[in-house]
């Protein structure tokens, strides 16, 4: 049976739960998933968010372009921003890339092995290092030269933007490219264009982030992954993950801990972000992370190689799990 994600916030108000189930039951459909959540924290201005997956039941004669129209007298009346999905429907990506790999190989192993379902039509690189990764994969690589003077970047700029248009593109990753995106860019895909940054957001930006984290003395490294803004490594956080390190790690240590920090989190945004699972709330996003059985994809998105190990050995109380 076909299957739709319906996304949508507005103000909260009663009956917007009512309203939108009757409307799908009304429509031939049956709901597989729903989840919810109220800000309530600003009295009186609070905002309303939900992720309904549904099935067509049999018989009906449900498409795409009924239900999208029935239910745009519903959003009227509550003043949604909403968004319908055909989950057949793969998100088309366009991945970004300069010289380091990992994420790039992670992303495009999860796609082959089918824990992340992605379209990547094609891979930009600002330097030809990766093209044989994408080769290997399957996947056109185009290098599209971006200098730091500003007719360098707009001519880089302007080609991404030919070709997002040209291959349909959903949306954009930037799988560790290294070069800042203008704010003129940025306006033009906002929401669309998700970027990993090599440390737990806010601390230790710019370079070398890993050997101002061994200068610190720090116990914990990360990642973050998060929306692109015209403000620099500031866009909503869709994903962080860290990893405990201590004295005896060098700074090559913490470099190898945070690439794999950098793949999960990256893997997890772009998941969530193409199952439709990221509504946008100001600086912030609401998240519907997977419902019952999520940790089995939570393991999932851990596990870069065919196998993992499992360590049941106690470390501060808390059951491990490492990937190897």
């Amino acid at each position: 049976m076909p299957e739709y994600v319906l996304t949508l916030s507005c103000p909260d108000r009663v009956g917007i739960v009512h309203a939108v189930a009757a409307y799908l039951h009304q429509a031939g459909c049956n709901v597989l998933d729903s989840q919810q959540f109220g800000d309530r924290i600003d009295e009186g201005s609070g905002q309303f968010f939900m992720r309904v997956h549904v099935e067509t039941v049999p018989g009906a004669t449900v498409t795409y372009d009924s239900l999208y129209g029935g239910f745009i007298p519903v959003a009227a009346e509550f003043g949604m921003e909403w968004e319908l999905h055909d989950t057949a429907v793969q998100p088309r990506v366009l991945i970004m890339v300069s010289k380091a790999g990992h994420c790039l190989n992670d992303l495009l192993y999860r796609r082959a092995a089918e824990s992340l379902r992605i379209d990547v039509p094609l891979v930009i690189g600002n330097h030809p290092d990766l093209a044989p990764l994408a080769a290997a994969h399957g996947v056109a690589f185009e290098h599209v030269p971006a200098g730091a003077d500003p007719l360098s970047r707009q001519q880089a700029e302007g080609r991404l933007l030919d070709l997002v248009s040209e291959l349909a593109i959903d949306f954009v990753v930037l799988a560790r490219y290294m070069r800042i995106l203008s704010p003129e860019l940025c306006a033009k895909m906002p929401g669309r264009i998700i970027n990993i940054h090599h440390s737990f957001l806010p601390s230790f930006k710019g370079a070398r982030p890993y050997h101002q984290a061994h200068a610190h003395g720090v116990k914990l490294i990360g990642a973050t992954a998060h929306y692109v803004t015209a403000d620099l490594d500031e866009g909503p956080i869709i994903e962080q993950e860290v990893a405990r390190v201590d004295h005896s790690s060098s700074p090559e240590d913490l470099a190898a801990i945070g690439r794999d920090a950098e793949r999960v989190a990256l893997a997890r945004a772009v998941r969530w972000h193409a199952e439709h699972r990221v509504l946008l709330h100001g600086r912030r996003t609401v998240i519907f992370r997977l419902p019952a059985g999520w940790l089995a994809g939570w393991l999932a998105a851990r596990a870069p190689a065919p196998a993992l190990v499992f360590d049941t050995s106690r470390i501060d109380s808390r059951f491990v799990i490492r990937s190897y």
